[in-house]
């Protein structure tokens, strides 16, 4: 009886131990033509074994890749794709980037700093004051939500301030109620609350009137039935 451990080791075991021995057949073969042509057979097998990876882009590439895996990197065959070596395989991968905001700001995110920096590019003038108020209008409600606490504006402030490398600066604003967006948007709700008042205001009237026609319409009834 032959126990696997006896067998040779298989370099990708997902293909199966037939896919690893159709690729030594293959590499024994005496002409490279054969070789080609046996390649190309055990690359639709592969396929077929792993249909899963038709899904994926690339996959034609990704299983010639494969086959030279396993054969241990020593295959003269016909290839369309150019064949990986063992360095590059092994080769780790560049570390990522991390985003800039860690610590203790990390939970303004990303949008923020984005808009930070487009902040930072625009002229002086009223765009760039109403920009820089709503940048520290969202980073207040960043921070309430995620400290589930009140924050006073003069800490937004100095969070803005060392976020935008001191290029922004609010600290001439004595809180952020008092900032023209803040009387914009409040002052569109109270024109809001006033429509909404006289239209229940209205509606009441029309109710009102509408009773008192009923209530006529039904003593004059009465008084015809007498």
């Amino acid at each position: 009886m032959e126990y696997n451990t006896q067998k040779t080791q298989l370099h990708m075991p997902e293909y199966g131990r037939i896919i690893q021995q159709l690729v030594e057949r293959c590499k024994e073969l005496p002409t490279k033509e054969e070789r080609s042509e046996m390649a190309m057979a055990i690359i639709d097998f592969m396929g077929q074994r792993n249909p899963q990876l038709r899904d994926e882009e690339n996959y034609k590439h990704k299983l010639w890749d494969h086959l030279f895996i396993l054969a241990e990197y020593d295959l003269d065959v016909d290839s369309p794709y150019p064949f990986p070596t063992r360095e590059q395989l092994a080769e780790k991968p560049k570390r990522m980037e991390y985003p800039k905001l860690q610590g203790d700001f990390k939970f303004y995110g990303k949008s923020i700093l984005q808009l930070i920096e487009k902040a930072i590019e625009l002229e002086p003038g009223d765009e760039k004051e109403a920009l820089i108020e709503v940048i520290a209008n969202n980073m207040k409600k960043s921070y309430n939500v995620y400290n589930k606490e009140h924050v006073t504006d003069d800490v937004i402030f100095r969070h803005l301030k060392e976020l935008s490398e001191n290029r922004l600066d609010l600290t001439g604003i004595e809180s952020l109620e008092k900032s023209k967006i803040y009387y914009t948007s409040n002052s569109n709700n109270r024109n809001n609350n006033n429509n909404n008042t006289r239209n229940n205001s209205n509606n009441n009237n029309k109710n009102q009137a509408n009773n008192n026609n009923n209530k006529r319409r039904h003593n004059n009834n009465h008084k015809n039935r007498k």
